[in-house]
């Protein structure tokens, strides 16, 4: 009786200028893979390096097929490397993982397990984070804050070590920085996460490509991941509401004043007049574009690739 095949592994990682990484992590994943007898390739995505990250790519490509690589024009960000990652990996299961080896390849199997016991996503935590506390407070909070808005529990949205079904990584669309909140998408499509503790080590070599300019971009992409999992579909019931908030307002202050009008005030040079007829009109330009989404959302068929790729080989 012949076995049934195990699922395949295909590996996401994208790498900027990682030159001193590369080929240690391609090692320890390659060696954790084979103990295990599991067929599997690994795509790194380079993302506009300036070092000898892509020679190295095309020397372990040119050693090992299973070694495969896409590299960018220029660097266009974590969220395109996973978006074109996810576009061309055929397993049957995707693992991201970053390409610094702050992550622990030993610990795959336990990721594979548990997307084999029947969960869609599995994201990693950094229970015990080896980075400094710039990088440890605002994630904290940007976790808890994350979790109220968004009703997913998760101590750490942005690990990158991450196991995906590969139904899960074709059905979501990336752009900008909303890698950071993949999970929270998959949730709101209704796929199953759940989190596992990871070991987490300090980078040995390199650099953290990562800035304080994170804190703003990453309230700013919270709130968007907010709007697409409560209003993407339907957007005039967030503008709707606060154009008819507005109009309200405006109509029971335009009120106030008629009813003044008729006994003899004059309102002419009232402030609140002006207030209500701009609190009106603010209402009017919000149920205004509530309707405009509405039209958009109902007519876009299609998404444009945020990337530009200059070489593939798989």
């Amino acid at each position: 009786m012949k076995m049934p095949q195990l699922p395949k592994i295909s590996f996401v990682t994208p790498v900027f200028n990682e030159e001193q990484n590369i080929s240690l992590f391609y090692f320890r994943v390659s060696k954790i893979m084979k103990d295990i007898g599991r067929d599997y390739d690994i795509w790194f995505i380079d993302d506009g390096s300036t070092d000898k990250t892509l020679g190295l790519l095309k020397e372990l490509h040119r050693k090992d097929k299973r070694v495969k690589f896409i590299s960018f024009r220029r660097n266009f960000g974590k969220a395109a490397a996973l978006s074109a990652g996810f576009e061309h990996a055929n397993g049957d299961i995707i693992i991201t993982m970053d390409g610094d080896l702050q992550d622990e390849p030993e610990e795959i199997p336990e990721f594979i397990a548990k997307i084999e016991e029947g969960y869609d996503l599995v994201n990693g935590w950094k229970f015990k984070r080896k980075d400094p506390i710039t990088k440890t407070i605002p994630s904290k909070f940007f976790n808890w804050l994350t979790s109220k808005l968004i009703g997913l529990k998760l101590h750490d949205f942005n690990c990158g070590f991450k196991a995906y079904r590969k139904e899960v990584v074709k059905e979501i669309t990336l752009y900008g920085d909303l890698h950071r909140y993949i999970p929270a998408i998959a949730f709101w499509k209704g796929y199953r996460v759940v989190e596992m503790p990871v070991t987490h080590n300090p980078r040995l070599y390199g650099k953290s490509k990562y800035g304080g300019k994170r804190l703003l971009t990453g309230f700013i992409d919270l709130m968007t991941v907010k709007y697409l999992t409560s209003y993407q579909v339907k957007p005039l019931q967030l503008f709707g509401k606060l154009g008819l908030l507005f109009m309200l307002l405006g109509g029971a202050a335009g009120l106030y004043l008629v009813v003044e009008w008729f006994q003899g005030i004059p309102i002419g040079t009232r402030p609140l007049l002006i207030l209500s007829v701009l609190t009106t009109l603010i209402g009017i330009q919000f149920l205004s574009i509530g309707l405009l989404g509405e039209m958009i959302t109902s007519s876009m068929e299609q998404q444009h690739k945020s990337y530009s790729i200059r070489e593939l080989k798989e």
